[in-house]
């Protein structure tokens, strides 16, 4: 027995059919026409034009190495080898870096592989395997090059300045000076600088200072005088970067505390079933959506303004932000209390302030604590980017190393810092939220 559809179930099954079958390939087609309308609208094919991945690949480069300057002053023919090109790394006299020789006014360079750079009193010469040799020498002031033709893309010349990047480094001649940076991998100077007289040691060397060895420094012990110009670092500043970690947490702690005390109250007074009168409950519900209607970003410029740069003003920042966040949450946790409970402790006689306290509390603590310890570890990482602006913490340190654009070594130091306090704040809220929450058993 076959069964057989009404012309008009029939009639129903194909049109269905036919629309879904429409619509499946409506929907590829109009995501297809978006993407296509923001490749446009965004200039992607501009911008992939205008990409430097050869300044990117410097750049991570940067991350994880460091670049040693050896600088003549053309006019006094002074000769200085410096970490970074900064003071505070500049190699005295009779401690030069061993690819480095000075022999009365030449100067030689070895960056390796038989790249030799070399100045002298003609001007500069950088021999290049498998190309040729660079040789610059001054004319009326200008420099003149004399190099292998064609000249390849990677030596730019101009009027007043000749420069060349290899593999092995980057060398540039100008009317002033003439200058070549050597690679490194590694942070330099991190332990400690050049006038330490700690450092260029071995480990087993430093382990015997700390140890055995006579003091270096008779008022104190070597292991001490290590710990110190550690922490005193002139170019890596471990103790103001410590202290500014310091102000990080604290805005973030001082702003996610503030705003969860001052939203418990409001949240009773936004609770349908605490607070009866609504235009009451209405206004406190709009206050909590324009607080968190307006960035927190906004509330820092805002507030910066108002009361001035440093770590307060970004605490009061969160504060604020968190308190529109907290209100909505909390009052929404307190509307769905069993009340079953409250019933019951009223049942013996408690008053108002007893009842919120002995059946609403202990309900709603395990939710407004996991809210609390979340935006704690949350405000973590947005009081990085507050500190930029107000002045203050990790965030400071790490605007200013960008906008140097000289030692992105340090700019990655202050990266690994900020991952491994977000990983510290996360496992410390992971396990308060274990023991206040579910108890010891947890």
């Amino acid at each position: 027995m076959t069964a057989t559809l009404s012309p008009s179930l029939a009639d129903t099954v194909t049109r269905r059919f036919a629309s879904r079958t429409r619509m499946a390939f409506a929907i590829p087609a109009a995501i297809l026409a978006y993407l296509v309308y923001a490749a446009i609208s965004f200039d992607i094919a501009g911008l992939m034009q205008r990409a430097r991945f050869d300044n990117a690949a410097i750049l991570l480069g940067d991350f994880w190495s460091y670049k040693t300057h050896v600088t003549r002053d053309n006019r006094s023919d002074r000769v200085t080898v410096a970490i970074e090109g900064e003071a505070k790394g500049t190699y005295p006299d009779g401690m030069l870096p061993d690819w480095v020789m000075i022999s009365g006014t030449t100067t030689a360079i070895d960056l390796g592989d038989g790249h030799i750079v070399t100045y002298d009193d003609q001007g500069a010469r950088y021999v290049i395997p498998g190309y040729g040799t660079i040789d610059i020498h001054p004319v009326a002031g200008k420099p003149v090059l004399t190099a292998p033709q064609p000249i390849p893309d990677w030596i730019s010349v101009s009027e007043n300045k000749v420069s060349a990047t290899t593999d092995h480094g980057r060398f540039s001649y100008s009317r002033s000076k003439v200058e070549t940076f050597k690679y490194e991998p590694g942070w330099e100077l991190w332990f400690f600088t050049l006038d330490s007289p700690f450092y260029g040691k071995s480990w087993t060397e430093l382990f015997t200072l700390a140890t055995s060895a006579d003091r270096i420094d008779p008022a104190r012990s070597n292991l001490g005088y290590m710990a110190s110009q550690f922490w005193t670092n002139k170019m890596w500043r471990h103790g103001d970067v410590a202290w500014a970690i310091f102000e990080t947490i604290l805005m973030a702690f001082l702003g996610t505390m503030t705003a969860a005390l001052v939203a418990l109250p409001l949240g009773f007074l936004a609770a349908r079933n605490f607070n009866p009168l609504g235009p009451l409950r209405f206004a406190a519900r709009r206050v909590f959506d324009f607080i968190r209607g307006v960035d927190g970003l906004i509330w820092t410029i805002i507030l910066s303004r108002a009361f001035g740069p440093g770590p307060m003003t970004g605490a009061i920042a969160i504060a604020i932000t968190d308190t529109g966040t907290f209100g909505k949450t909390f009052s929404e946790a307190l509307e769905n209390i069993d009340e079953k409970q409250v019933e019951g402790i009223q049942s013996t006689g408690a008053n108002s302030l007893q009842r919120a306290r002995f059946g609403v509390i202990p309900q709603v603590t395990p939710v407004l604590l996991s809210q609390i310890l979340y935006y704690l570890e949350s405000n973590t990482r947005s009081a990085t980017v507050i500190g930029a602006i107000v002045g203050g913490g990790i965030g400071l340190l790490l605007t200013q190393a960008i906008i140097t654009q000289k030692d992105w070594e340090e700019v990655a130091y202050y990266m690994v810092l900020i991952i491994l306090m977000v990983m510290a704040m996360d496992s410390l809220s992971g396990w308060l939220r274990r023991k206040l929450i579910k108890g010891t058993q947890g």
